[in-house]
């Protein structure tokens, strides 16, 4: 509003200098990129993320398999660690070596982080694997997908406003630099007795 009200300002006025015509439009394009360029690059960047992110859902969903596993023994000085995608840090989990059965059929045994407080041997837990068993991460899930593409979007339009602002204040100060410099050529020109009677004559 600032630059519409600056161009008509600035539209008839005697005053009106060729900066300030100049800084207006300045502005007025940069209010229409912010209003019209970054939110049109958010949603783009909100969409293709999206796309990938739903895609990498799919592929972790069919890859990915919950197995159970069986704790053979606690091991000593067991962490506390939490699964950030699902726990708070206050769900403690025990490190364990356990046995597994694969989801290709074959056993295996191995270190595994179990989702008990106090593990006994013989007790059950369950664990993520890919086809073959070995342990992997828990596959993302839509909700979280759609979140990060969402984010990734705000994320595009927040830095395009950043940007065209920053280009519009940097452009603004080379002009105001400028009128600076002509000011001081204009002073020295007219020396340094310009005020007094009969200067010139």
């Amino acid at each position: 509003m600032r630059a519409i009200s600056g161009l008509w300002r600035w539209r008839h006025n005697p005053l009106r200098r060729g900066t300030d015509l100049a800084e207006a439009w300045v502005a007025l394009l940069a209010l229409l990129l912010i209003l019209v360029v970054a939110p049109v690059l958010g949603s783009l960047v909100g969409t293709v993320a999206q796309d990938v992110l739903q895609r990498s859902v799919r592929e972790q969903a069919h890859s990915r398999h919950l197995v159970t596993a069986t704790v053979v023994r606690k091991l000593d000085r067991s962490p506390l660690e939490a699964d950030p995608e699902t726990s708070s840090g206050r769900d403690v989990r025990s490190r364990v070596v356990a046995d597994w059965t694969a989801p290709d059929g074959t056993r295996r045994h191995g270190a595994a982080m179990a989702d008990l407080k106090s593990p006994h041997r013989g007790d059950h837990f369950t664990i993520w694997t890919d086809p073959h068993g070995r342990m992997v991460a828990r596959p993302l899930d839509s909700a979280t997908a759609t979140t990060h593409a969402v984010l990734a979007g705000l994320g595009t339009a927040l830095l395009v406003v950043g940007l065209v602002e920053g280009c519009r204040r940097l452009i603004v100060w080379r002009m105001v630099r400028r009128r600076y410099a002509r000011w001081d050529q204009a002073w020295d020109r007219a020396g340094p007795d310009w005020g007094r009677t009969g200067t010139g004559c």
